[in-house]
């Protein structure tokens, strides 16, 4: 019945309503209810710490997890984030979190957060935390979830600002998106659309992007094709031999920025028995980005302007 109630909410057009001082936004099909707005906030993950600064909250982030367990900041990133602690360097605990006495925690399953694990939105709301779930991860508990578009940055980004009543900075963000989003793809409409791959790092058997991952949007929004659009997942493995069969002419190259990071991968590449035959590889066609570049984030505008200029030479 409840599903049922909500359904119909949303159907009216009122994803988002007032509700005493607060408002309700769709958390992965279900409604999330607050009732003031949240004035301790954790986030976990650079993409998703990266919303919270494009939104000014730094004032209301209590602390952070998952940022130096597996990446190098920038500079910028370090300039922004100021003194806000980091409460766990990898996933955080149930006593992490408690211990910050946040009303919100902003992650995702595979984002802070495991199916069944210790850290789960039924976990943390006995303690008065609640949970934003960043909607490209919804998959991995909801199989019904259409592939992956833009709108999962657009639409985290625009609950996060109403969340935290910053709803005007939030629309302008995204409206400034748009109109770069439009430009690069009316650059590339008359182009060849490269067969593209992307990898995230070396491995036995790789693992990519597949249909309700946001590289599969963002390749696309680039003038490419994802040569594994038709896995069924977000984030996943495929084969080697699936991945040389499909030739690709273009590599997106997830860099971590640890030794030399895309470098290493692509001379993995050249190495591999396989890979190695691939037209991507033999003329060594591909591009670096960064993890906060390849998940739902401020920073996918302008790695998609990147990898439409790598793939597309005729727009530089």
């Amino acid at each position: 019945m409840k599903r049922l109630i909500w359904s119909a909410f949303l159907a009216t057009g009122m994803a988002t309503s007032a509700v005493a001082q607060g408002v309700t936004v769709d958390n992965c099909g279900e409604p999330l209810v607050f009732e003031k707005q949240p004035e301790r906030l954790v986030v976990h993950d650079m993409n998703m710490t990266d919303m919270a600064f494009a939104l000014g909250l730094q004032d209301k982030i209590v602390g952070l997890t998952g940022i130096t367990g597996w990446y190098k900041t920038s500079p910028d990133f370090d300039a922004q984030r100021g003194d806000i602690p980091e409460l766990a360097q990898k996933y955080p605990t149930v006593e992490n979190l408690v211990a910050a006495e946040p009303d919100l925690f902003f992650a995702g399953w595979y984002y802070g957060m495991r199916p069944g694990g210790e850290v789960t939105p039924d976990t943390l709301a006995p303690f008065g935390i609640k949970t934003m779930i960043l909607t490209e991860s919804c998959v991995h508990l909801h199989d019904d979830r259409p592939q992956a578009s833009m709108d999962l940055l657009f639409d985290d980004v625009l609950r996060l600002g109403q969340v935290m009543h910053v709803e005007d900075k939030a629309e302008a963000l995204v409206s400034d998106w748009k109109d770069q989003l439009a430009t690069i793809e009316s650059q590339t409409a008359d182009l060849e659309k490269p067969r593209v791959f992307l990898l995230d790092g070396p491995a036995d058997a790789p693992f990519t992007a597949g249909k309700f991952a946001i590289p599969d949007a963002m390749i696309t929004a680039a003038g490419g094709e994802n040569v594994t659009h038709d896995l069924d997942t977000s984030w996943g493995r495929t084969s080697w031999e699936a991945v040389a069969a499909s030739n690709p002419e273009f590599l997106v190259l997830l860099d971590y920025q640890t030794g030399n990071g895309a470098e290493d991968t692509f001379k993995f590449l050249q190495d591999h028995p396989v890979m190695s035959q691939v037209d991507a590889v033999k003329n060594a066609r591909w591009i670096g980005l960064r993890y906060e570049e390849l998940t739902p984030g401020p920073a996918n505008i302008d790695a998609i302007s990147k990898m439409a200029k790598a793939m597309h030479p005729s727009l530089n």
